[in-house]
């Protein structure tokens, strides 16, 4: 049966995942999940009812949540590109980050992002304002732990650089990343300039109206 991945382009945590099969060249089925696709909804439903996106099929066997993913292609499907240390002492410093750029990064930028979607007087003004406090926080931080790394964690690209490339990508866009930043900027481009990354960005590319606070002209 192979591997069958269900998911969209233009979503952060399906990006996620589509770095570290691009990054192996992994064969797989690509099942996007269009809106409006009440059959394809249905049957998406059947494999995973909280309905988060993405969900991998592995011979018949579901997998969930991007990083368990990532962790399962690593250990069922590897190829060149090791995304998780082998050495549990080495992989510590990997899902440090991961969880970081998921926790600090992606979710405040969503936290943003789903308010525009929001009716007017529904709106969370307080929960976006913390939402972008708790970003500044995060690149302050990180634009010094990236202080003379190439990757997330070190030398070799990994679980957390696939964590990180949507979640920064997306991110600035919402609450861009100050100059005085340098160090988290530059990492931000090498991201973009990585064919796995690149690649995704660029399927996604058709679905760039649909952001609701609106894409920027650039990237």
């Amino acid at each position: 049966m192979g591997l069958t991945f269900h998911g969209h382009p233009f979503s952060s945590y399906c990006q996620k995942v589509l770095i570290a099969l691009y990054e192996n060249g992994t064969a797989f089925d690509y099942r996007v999940l269009a809106f409006g696709d009440a059959e394809a909804g249905r049957a998406f439903a059947a494999l995973w009812p909280i309905q988060r996106m993405p969900v991998l099929v592995d011979d018949g066997r579901t997998v969930v949540e991007s990083s368990v993913i990532i962790e399962h292609l690593d250990l069922y499907h590897p190829g060149p590109v090791r995304l998780v240390p082998a050495d549990a002492r080495d992989a510590l410093p990997v899902r440090t980050m991961d969880r970081v750029f998921d926790n600090y990064v992606m979710t405040p930028m969503q936290r943003i992002v789903f308010d525009f979607i929001r009716a007017p007087d529904a709106r969370d003004p307080q929960g976006v304002a913390e939402a972008r406090a708790l970003l500044d926080t995060a690149y302050a931080w990180l634009d010094g732990a990236l202080k003379g790394r190439e990757w997330a964690a070190g030398d070799g690209f990994s679980l957390a650089d696939c964590a990180a490339a949507p979640a920064l990508f997306y991110a600035d866009w919402v609450h861009p990343i100050g100059e005085a930043f340098g160090e988290l900027r530059a990492y931000r481009r090498r991201l973009l300039a990585r064919p796995s990354f690149a690649r995704a960005v660029d399927e996604a590319r058709p679905y760039r109206p649909m952001f609701p606070p609106g894409a920027p002209d650039r990237d």
